[in-house]
């Protein structure tokens, strides 16, 4: 009896030694089963999509020394992201499959060095379109942290090493702060990097200087509608310059600092922001508080010359240059929200209700009239627009008001 006994408290200590082992050495295992995680599951105080964004870019610490992977960003009338391990083409959706334009619109996707977009993958996303597909390189400089992350030169360390060293001197608590809170993508270099570019830097990309419009689309999404009208000529005729179909708060813990910064960028630059510009979307109180309401960011229909221009040019470069992509979290969903909130009057932002749109976890089904006209397939009783955790309601009544 005392053998068994002895065997099972032997087999128990393995397993806790795994366990701790495994919560220091990998980031989703160690979110998943942390305490707070556990009681999460008993409780409704947390958002929805708290535990099952798919973790993209979970695990990686640092960029490669080689250059960098960006599978892309749709764009210019159509760009493609990046889906995990950068698969492109992944389930990729081509919205041209969906409205009956005449229209051949150019899809681009920007990457690094071809360790993933190989001729295979290339063919695989060509062949979801009948438009041209080019492919481009990300420059390294828009996509690895800015010089100033050197605090010094040590020896003849090449740049990305020292950037290396640095970040994890001067992250040491940040990081695993947030990784161990389980604040999603916390602990991930990657993605900070990502979403730097895709606020400041997309835009500026040599295949995109010809183009007015594009429409950002991610892997693995779902578009349930056929349209009958084309949405760039919607943005073009109607004078719009950013289109969603998702609206929801951003996590407070990611952005800690970001609308202080907001605000001395007001302050600093009052004639930059619009007269009629949509501030009550972002904000309860008139400014002084932000409520952390954004446009999700993985579908978007904009103007590029919105980005171009001198006001949100000159705010992200103020951003960039505290740091908060990095040292804290900041997405470019809530970034390029604001900017259009602040830089675009109230009714160039669109809603686009008749693009049925999923996204996981949440999703836009068109309700009614636009759920026929459509021929949607979705369910409408799946749809996000006013669940609990929606902002959808703030931008409504941006035109309720007198």
């Amino acid at each position: 009896m005392m053998t068994q006994l002895r065997y099972v408290f032997v087999a128990l200590a393995v397993l806790i030694s795994l366990h701790y082992l495994l919560s220091f050495t990998n980031e989703s295992y160690g979110n998943a089963t942390s305490f707070d995680n556990l009681k999460e599951q008993f409780t409704d105080n947390n958002p929805p999509d708290k535990n099952v964004i798919p973790p993209t870019y979970d695990n990686v610490d640092v960029p490669p020394i080689e250059d960098d992977y960006y599978s892309g960003h749709t764009s210019a009338t159509g760009n493609t992201s990046p889906g995990k391990d950068g698969d492109a083409a992944g389930s990729t959706t081509v919205p041209e499959d969906y409205y009956g334009g005449e229209e051949c619109y150019k899809f681009f996707s920007p990457k690094g060095k071809c360790r993933l977009c190989d001729a295979r993958s290339k063919c695989r996303i060509t062949t979801l379109t009948d438009s041209p597909v080019h492919f481009g390189q990300i420059p390294r400089a828009d996509w690895f942290q800015p010089d100033w992350c050197v605090c010094s030169r040590q020896g003849h360390l090449p740049l990305e090493q020292v950037c290396r060293m640095f970040f994890d001197v001067c992250h040491t608590k940040s990081r695993p702060e947030m990784q161990q809170n389980g604040v999603i993508y916390g602990g991930s270099l990657p993605y900070r990097n990502m979403c730097r570019f895709n606020s400041g830097f997309f835009y500026r990309h040599e295949l995109l200087k010809p183009f007015k419009y594009y429409w950002r689309i991610e892997p693995d999404v779902k578009f349930f509608c056929d349209l009958d009208f084309d949405p760039f000529l919607v943005m073009q005729d109607q004078n719009k310059v950013y289109g969603f179909t998702v609206a929801l708060p951003e996590y407070e813990t990611t952005i800690p600092t970001l609308w202080k910064e907001v605000r001395k960028f007001i302050n600093a630059n009052p004639g930059l922001v619009s007269p009629d510009n949509a501030m009550d979307f972002l904000s309860d109180d008139g400014g002084e508080t932000y409520n952390r309401c954004h446009f999700w960011s993985n579908f978007e229909i904009a103007d590029l010359d919105l980005w171009r221009g001198e006001a949100y040019s000159k705010f992200f470069d103020f951003l960039d240059e505290q740091g908060g992509f990095y040292y804290e979290r900041w997405g470019d969903a809530p970034v390029h929200s604001i900017g259009a909130a602040l830089f675009a009057r109230k009714d160039q932002i669109h809603f686009f209700n008749e693009i049925g749109y999923r996204h996981e976890p949440f999703q836009h089904c068109p309700q009614g009239d636009a759920h026929r006209r459509g021929k949607c397939w979705c369910d409408p009783q799946q749809n996000f627009d006013y669940e609990w955790y929606s902002c959808l309601k703030k931008y409504d009544a941006l035109f309720e008001k007198s």
